[in-house]
């Protein structure tokens, strides 16, 4: 049996092969790892982005782990979009989890940063190639060799920008965090430009930590994936923790 099931969420216009390398590490200490693939994203390119779909594709990746009757810690992990979108599944689905990780989703998905995200999506969707190879040159320049193998294997969603965005800019962050009744994690790298509202964030939790990670900028996982693992694992150890307690005070029959 493993220490924990983790499901993993990915950032936008990538998919689930980019968790790789993380799936392996957590792996080799016994817990187990499952990628999401998000609509418009993945397997999943020709689907249409929504939320209520993004929220159904991890309710169906926590199904196929057995978590609800096993008793091992359930633990939902997102990086950017895929941290908003988990933050909204556990506002959502309180009795399904027992932690969240939340990285690289430290600004709410509104105001000017989003109307300049959606001009920049706008203008990149023009080029001849819909900034493909925009978007596979600023990989190789940020992210080791391995790490962009990882990004660019289960291919590039050229499409999803607008729609994804629109739809995240619909969620009402602080309020979902609010609601969210499973300790959550905020993890960003200190470099990060997402990070702008990340303590705001924290307190509109009801049991909220910050972990910053030195040396890392918004893509986390892939620029410091060692880093971010042992975050993960210390997410897992607290939950194994609580896990233990709560065990321990079921009378005995």
């Amino acid at each position: 049996m493993p220490r924990a099931h983790v499901v993993l969420v990915h950032g936008i216009r990538t998919s689930a092969t980019m968790w790789r390398g993380q799936v392996a590490r957590l792996e080799r200490h016994d817990v187990e790892a499952i990628p999401v693939d998000l609509p418009g994203h993945g397997r999943r390119i020709d689907e249409p982005f929504t939320v209520d779909g993004a929220v159904g594709a991890i309710d169906e990746a926590l199904a196929t782990t057995g978590a609800d009757d096993d008793g091992v810690p359930r633990l939902l992990v997102g990086l950017s979009l895929g941290g908003y979108l988990a933050i909204e599944y556990a506002a959502r689905h309180p009795d399904r989890l027992d932690g969240l990780v939340a990285a690289s989703c430290g600004t709410r998905p509104r105001g000017p940063a989003l109307r300049g995200y959606l001009a920049l999506a706008a203008a990149i969707n023009r080029l001849p190639d819909r900034g493909r190879a925009l978007n596979d040159a600023t990989a190789r320049l940020f992210l080791s060799r391995t790490a962009v193998d990882d990004v660019l294997a289960g291919g590039v969603a050229l499409d999803v920008m607008r729609p994804a965005l629109t739809a995240v800019a619909g969620l009402d962050v602080e309020r979902s965090i609010a609601a969210v009744e499973v300790p959550i994690w905020f993890v960003n790298g200190r470099y990060d430009h997402f990070r702008l509202e990340e303590r705001r964030m924290v307190r509109a939790a009801r049991d909220g930590r910050l972990v910053i990670i030195d040396r890392a900028t918004h893509l986390v996982s892939l620029v410091r994936p060692d880093d971010f693992t042992a975050a993960v694992l210390g997410a897992v150890a607290e939950l194994e923790v609580r896990a233990e307690r709560r065990r321990r005070s079921v009378p005995a029959r």
